[in-house]
């Protein structure tokens, strides 16, 4: 939902609407970009949903670090990050991988995190990263996808059905800090076949929530 200026300031500000939007694989380089973007998306996601304490945790140098180690030691798999970009800025993240749910299957893909700069909604980027996704998982083979998001987020549950997924009834509770707090999580899936896909978008409010959790 970046800006690797290596300063860790925000500058989604300075972005204008008319610069050239992009999305491609991330290289560790990008990570202090996607952490700052990751801060400002899961802060302003968690902010009333979990203790103030744990939400002050949300700082862009430790989502940085992670997601740089991931990068160069990529875990095993089809594991992808993509960045949204408005000229060499980054204004957005998306994390794909296999889906980890045991009901799923192995052909099914997972967008394990999405998130725009609350600096830069509304300008396609949102969906922009969500195609690029699925492109990437069909590249791949898989024939379908899941993600996951917060069961009262709306926004970010809209912009997912309205791109073509849809809820099958799955559920989890998700621990997100050290004193047990739990949210609850629904799953929302999509079919990747070519004859059938309509996995298409406009723009996420938010991000599909990992609690804490910064690398796949």
């Amino acid at each position: 939902m970046s800006h690797d200026h290596g300063d860790g300031a925000d500058h989604a500000h300075a972005m204008g609407p008319t610069a050239d939007a992009s999305v491609r694989t991330a290289k560790p380089t990008d990570a202090p970009a996607v952490g700052v973007v990751q801060a400002a998306v899961w802060t302003q996601a968690f902010a009333g949903r979990l203790p103030e304490e744990v939400v002050a945790l949300f700082e862009a140098p430790a989502f940085a670090k992670a997601w740089r180690q991931s990068l160069e030691s990529p875990p095993e798999g089809v594991h992808r990050l993509l960045v949204a970009r408005a000229g060499e800025q980054v204004v957005g993240f998306a994390a794909i991988g296999p889906s980890q749910d045991p009901d799923t299957g192995q052909a099914c893909g997972e967008v394990t995190a999405i998130g725009v700069h609350p600096g830069a909604r509304r300008m396609g980027h949102g969906s922009r990263l969500l195609n690029a996704c699925v492109d990437t998982l069909r590249g791949f083979g898989a024939e379908d996808l899941a993600t996951w998001v917060l069961a009262d987020d709306e926004s970010t549950r809209a912009f997912l059905v309205d791109s073509g997924l849809g809820p099958d009834g799955a559920y989890r509770d998700r621990v997100v800090s050290p004193d047990g707090d739990t949210l609850r999580e629904v799953r929302l899936v999509a079919s990747l076949a070519l004859e059938d896909s309509d996995v298409d978008g406009t723009e996420p409010e938010g991000t599909e929530p990992e609690g804490t959790e910064t690398a796949e």
